[in-house]
């Protein structure tokens, strides 16, 4: 079989729109209300084993490269266990709903075996649920999402990327400048010729190497786009940081009413209007 691991995310999404409606259909229609959701929830749920194997496989498939990412392993075993129980659990409803069809004119059985998907369908739900949490931990806890899937280079950069900011800001708030300065750093030299790592870089000139009169020589050195508001904001508030550093705080008040005057809605310099003593 061809490897389909490119496509997880997609069939992932189809188990659980599929299951989880389907579920919900099937509880429904025990009522005996809305004859109409007695033979959608058959589908919906047929397809949903179809699907759960292929998520299975495609998962299966793609978790080579990611259980290989320091400290993910585990998350990985976690995840696949989840995706199987989830997949069995769904292949024994599609297995009651096909034996359902097979009942038309023995409507007692069909009843039994409806209500048996019925809780089957509730258990195989909890293993979904399961399933999708551990996937979405793997993708927002521990970044094993970018370039797994294309394999592209600039997908790797961007998640270094951002791994250089989040980790400068966490290290800036925790008091440690000289890690934020050299992660800050890093991150000029992987993104060159970009304007907001540049302001980046100002900023953590400012915050944490506290050199605020180089500050102000590095803001005069750079153009922002008069069109572009949230790069003349970022300018303005910068300056009038640094000017305040400086003790230099009636220049700072002469700009930051200057702001507010130009952006009278900016929650940003609202903010400093209300912070400026």
């Amino acid at each position: 079989m061809p490897s389909i691991a490119v496509f997880h995310p997609q069939i992932v999404h189809f188990i659980i729109a599929l299951g989880f409606v389907g579920v919900g259909l099937r509880v429904f229609s025990l009522t005996g209300r809305l004859p109409w959701t007695r033979s959608a929830a058959a589908a919906l749920l047929i397809m949903a084993a179809i699907a759960g194997v292929a998520a299975a496989k495609s998962g299966a498939q793609a978790h080579g490269p990611l259980e290989r990412i320091p400290g993910v392993r585990a998350a990985v075993e976690e995840h696949e266990e989840a995706g199987e129980n989830a997949r069995n659990a769904f292949l024994v409803i599609g297995l009651l709903e096909l034996g359902a069809l097979a009942m038309t004119r023995r409507e007692a059985i069909q009843r039994g075996l409806h209500a048996t998907s019925a809780v089957a369908g509730l258990v195989g739900a909890f293993f979904l649920f399961e399933a999708g949490e551990h996937g979405g931990a793997l993708v927002y806890s521990y970044a094993g999402g970018p370039g797994m899937r294309s394999g592209d280079s600039t997908d790797i950069r961007r998640l270094l990327v951002a791994g250089l900011y989040s980790q400068a800001d966490k290290d800036r708030q925790a008091g440690r400048g000289d890690d934020a300065a050299r992660l800050t750093d890093e991150l000029v030299r992987r993104m060159p010729g970009d304007q907001t790592t540049a302001f980046l870089a100002i900023e953590s000139k400012l915050k944490d190497r506290k050199d605020a009169q180089g500050t102000l020589l590095d803001l005069a050195a750079i153009s922002t786009p008069a069109d572009d508001p949230r790069l003349v904001i970022r300018k303005g508030l910068l300056t009038v940081e640094a000017l305040e550093v400086l003790g230099q705080r009636d220049s700072a008040k002469v700009i930051l009413g200057a702001l507010a005057k130009q952006f009278p809605e900016s929650r940003m310099v609202g903010e400093a209007l209300r912070k400026m003593p």
